[in-house]
């Protein structure tokens, strides 16, 4: 496992920082974040509604002590808490799975992430992938992308890319259109700027992980997958570039109609 690139945040996108050029390209998670997601907004709702019967005493509270604001920042942060568990959970469950498969021994575990790791062993007893790369970062200087794959390993001698996701969902599609960026970067690169070729893929899979058990699921990637992925990418870069340069700043003046500018 190397050391990944610096990134920054830009709004709501994360972005990657190439450490010579200091050229700068958002990341695969960012750009797939792109897709229309009808179930988040459903679920953002409902956590909503549920903060507003659980914490109705605290909505009470603020709304009788003339702080309305509060109340509605309390109920519309609702699911923010919730992801930001989430969130933290898995990051430190991605942390563990790389020790793990760089052989680490990890010695006492956080009960709250014992569940998941143990999983992980027994996929690993299961599978014996023999891991190539963990937690590298993949660069595309063709497309300008990059992202930190999860790893990519053997099993049964042939070359599998694969992302661990520990989400109570499981698995969505868009996951293949993450791991096909991946595999379809120019090279891997660490901190330094080395760059290092990126192994051919033959294969990808996700691998969803909980803490009562685990399944690995075949993914495929193929030129389709990936023209998919790049449109997402021209949105993005419409949303955080072009949609910015294409109305005018001023208005146009009536008596100067000829000048119309942006």
């Amino acid at each position: 496992m190397t050391s990944p690139p610096n990134t920054i945040r830009r709004g709501n996108s994360r972005f990657y920082v190439e450490p010579v050029t200091g050229s700068k390209v958002p990341s695969v998670t960012s750009v797939v974040g792109m897709l229309p997601k009808p179930a988040i907004a459903f679920w953002r709702g409902k956590k909503v509604a549920e903060c507003a019967v659980e914490d109705i005493g605290v909505v009470v509270d603020f709304v009788t002590r003339g702080n309305p604001t509060a109340a509605i920042d309390h109920l519309k942060k609702a699911p923010d808490r919730s992801s930001g568990d989430a969130a933290r959970i898995g990051t430190d469950v991605h942390d563990l799975c790389a020790r793990l498969a760089m052989g680490e021994e990890l010695g006492n575990v956080h009960p709250e992430l014992a569940g998941f790791i143990q999983q992980y062993e027994r996929f690993i007893s299961d599978f014996e992938p023999g891991f190539l790369e963990v937690e590298a970062t993949a660069w595309s200087e063709t497309h300008g992308y990059a992202g930190t794959l999860d790893w990519i390993g053997t099993i049964d001698s042939e070359v599998v890319i694969c992302d661990i996701k520990t989400g109570a969902s499981g698995a969505w599609p868009e996951v293949a259109l993450q791991l096909c960026a991946y595999a379809n970067a120019d090279h891997l690169i660490d901190a330094g700027g080395e760059r290092r070729p990126l192994p051919s893929i033959e294969a990808a899979a996700v691998l969803s992980l909980r803490p009562d058990r685990y399944d690995l699921y075949p993914v495929r990637l193929g030129d389709d997958v990936l023209d998919a992925y790049l449109a997402l990418l021209r949105v993005f870069k419409w949303d955080a570039e072009t949609s910015k340069t294409v109305l005018g700043k001023t208005p146009v003046d009536p008596i100067n109609t000829g000048d119309v500018k942006t």
